[in-house]
């Protein structure tokens, strides 16, 4: 197989099923080790939060791997870990002063590829602190990434999933992360040559990558396996179905869908209650209300 490209420019379909996948917390189990190694420590240091690194852990954690916000891009991601911390009684009553990125919450708002290239844009020509800021915490993060996310294998079943879509279905990665890590990873284990395109943020969000190829593929024909609420959301917005790998039971869901799901796709049987069962359980698994709330007297 021809190496993967990474944008979706004179995209040109090879079958007639479409899957596309993400990749942190679905193919690898990375997202743990990501943000509790490499994004929150890089948060508390860059954005002076020593004061209450506890309680901006704590946070960080619930957006980006226990809440309905699993997932997102990470400027969003730590623009709504700035809101959910100024809330918290303990940060007010210790009097810490928690950022305020009023350029980089209207950054996000206007801009579609919320990566380092836009950010750096942005950067050169307005010269706001708070976006600097951001770039220069982003590139910190993917310099820790770097360095210490390795050696992490796809999880169980993926490979042989990838091994028998590739033969009548054209795999995409649509994913959040840089494409320079994506590559690496993908690269790392074996699996880039399964793939026609491994697209991360700097492609855009994923619901404009699922919109560019979603033409090619006829009704039921195209797939997202993902791990985030966002994944779903990017799928309905194209009309894709959605099998969700559900947050800690990953193993258990790459067996189903490489025992089960994968045939039912194939054979036009995935949709309907099948796949809204998958579904509600996945997003019981993901709550909205923040755990330190359920502890807070009432008052």
């Amino acid at each position: 197989m021809a190496a993967p490209r990474t944008t979706f420019e004179a995209y040109c379909p090879e079958h007639e099923f479409l899957v596309a996948i993400d990749s942190d917390g679905c193919v690898f189990d990375t997202m743990e080790l990501k943000h509790k190694e490499c994004f929150i420590p890089n948060i508390i240091n860059e954005w002076d939060l020593q004061a209450i690194s506890r309680f901006a852990r704590e946070v960080s954690e619930f957006v980006n791997l226990y809440s309905k916000w699993r997932g997102i891009n990470r400027f969003p991601a730590l623009v709504l870990t700035f809101d959910l911390l100024r809330q918290r009684r303990e940060v007010q009553k210790r009097g810490a002063q928690v950022p305020e990125v009023p350029n980089l919450r209207a950054w996000i708002e206007r801009e579609t590829k919320l990566g380092n290239p836009a950010l750096e844009r942005a950067v050169r020509e307005t010269g706001h602190s708070d976006l600097e800021r951001a770039l220069r915490w982003s590139r910190a993060v993917n310099e820790t990434v770097a360095r210490f996310v390795r050696g992490v294998p796809p999880f169980p079943f993926v490979r042989q999933s990838l091994e028998r879509l590739a033969e009548v279905a054209d795999i995409i990665v649509v994913s959040g992360t840089p494409t320079e890590a994506l590559l690496r990873e993908w690269n790392e284990h074996g699996i880039a040559c399964f793939p026609k395109v491994i697209a991360g943020q700097e492609a855009g969000s994923k619901a404009e990558m699922l919109g560019a190829v979603r033409q090619h593929y006829g009704p039921g024909r195209a797939l997202m396996i993902g791990d985030a609420p966002g994944d779903q959301k990017a799928a309905a917005a194209n009309d894709v179905a959605f099998y969700p790998i559900v947050p800690g039971e990953e193993d258990d869901s790459w067996q189903r869908f490489f025992e089960e799901a994968l045939t039912r796709f194939l054979e036009g049987a995935y949709g309907g209650a099948y796949e809204s069962e998958l579904v509600e359980a996945f997003h019981r698994r993901l709550p909205e209300s923040p755990p330190w709330l359920e502890s807070e007297p009432v008052a």
